[in-house]
């Protein structure tokens, strides 16, 4: 097993006034050479949007993006036609392909926003571009990982084109379970959303993030109630 430890304070960081980010990833004016990506996960960024605030129209090709809303709402607009509002407790994903025109902003006037904004290397470029959000009200375990994202269109969640599969838990403390890898040659990125766990052996808090590769499966287990999110991707792009 191999393991790679980001922890929250190692982030990148860039304070905009409307924007409040977090870089797990070389982004933007953020460069760290030893952080360009893990394997298909490209940008991981925690995001916080000023009331009101938000990304206007512009471009993305070439990527599947997937975004989750931690708190508050953005409401999304696209040059395919699209008007949604995503809020905490949905999930939202971009195929962006032969490419695709979009804003996001904060749809409350008086409260932030802020979600996780995350990209992936696709398997398949130039696809037709497409746009989908679910509730994970809908499929949520209590006190157990559940599948948000696959690369199958059948699979309860969202699907990019990638051989990919995300997990999400709400999980209470003394939780003691197993992650078993979808495919080979994969790696898992953990991220702590909220709470304290162990995870492969290493101690994780809010935001602190660990890769794990070569390996056929780790384990989990809970220290104070928390929020996880797991993101399985190829390792080889």
């Amino acid at each position: 097993m191999k393991t790679i430890l980001h922890t929250a304070d190692s982030r990148g960081h860039a304070n905009h006034g409307w924007l409040d980010t977090y870089y797990s990833f070389s982004f933007a004016s953020y460069r760290d050479p030893e952080k360009i990506n893990f394997g298909a996960l490209r940008v991981l960024n925690d995001d916080t949007i000023a009331p009101g605030m938000g990304f206007g129209l512009h471009p993305h090709d070439n990527m599947e993006i997937v975004s989750i809303p931690l708190e508050g709402a953005l409401e999304h607009k696209d040059n395919m036609g699209n008007v949604a509002v995503i809020r905490h407790g949905e999930v939202q994903v971009m195929s962006a392909g032969t490419g695709i025109m979009h804003s996001e902003f904060n749809r409350n006037k008086n409260e932030q926003g802020k979600f996780l904004q995350i990209w992936i290397i696709p398997a398949t470029r130039e696809v037709q571009p497409r746009y989908d959000q679910i509730s994970i009200k809908d499929i949520q375990k209590d006190n157990s990982l559940f599948r948000i994202l696959s690369p199958n269109p059948d699979d309860v969640g969202v699907w990019i084109h990638q051989e990919a599969w995300f997990h999400m838990g709400y999980l209470k403390k003394d939780f003691h379970g197993k992650y078993v890898f979808k495919g080979k040659n994969h790696g898992v990125y953990a991220f702590v959303i909220e709470g304290k766990v162990d995870i492969a052996g290493q101690e994780l808090s809010y935001r602190d993030a660990l890769g794990i590769w070569e390996t056929d499966d780790f384990d989990i287990s809970v220290k104070e109630d928390a929020h996880l999110l797991l993101m399985e991707v190829p390792m080889i792009v």
